[in-house]
């Protein structure tokens, strides 16, 4: 892994405000994605929910390289950086 990855990985949870829903979502997919590649498992049962957001905020990643992943994930991350502030 790059280090700008592993430094926006830090950084991601000592921003001042949580992030909104869509872009955890975003942050989570992308990560993943970075990590492990396309998704590996089956899609959680209808009841539940989080688990299934996760998985397809991940599938929507699907496809994707891990370096394509990472380098996404450090953009967001600096953006709501910028956001948020840390």
């Amino acid at each position: 892994m790059t280090q700008s990855f592993e430094n926006a990985v830090k950084e991601v949870k000592v921003l001042k405000q949580k992030p909104d829903t869509e872009e955890i979502s975003a942050l989570y997919g992308l990560y993943k994605q970075a990590t492990i590649g396309d998704v590996n498992i089956e899609r959680p049962g209808m009841l539940n929910f989080a688990g299934r957001a996760k998985w397809d905020a991940w599938m929507a990643k699907k496809g994707q390289s891990k370096e394509e992943a990472m380098a996404s994930y450090v953009d967001l991350v600096e953006m709501l950086k910028k956001k948020y502030g840390i």
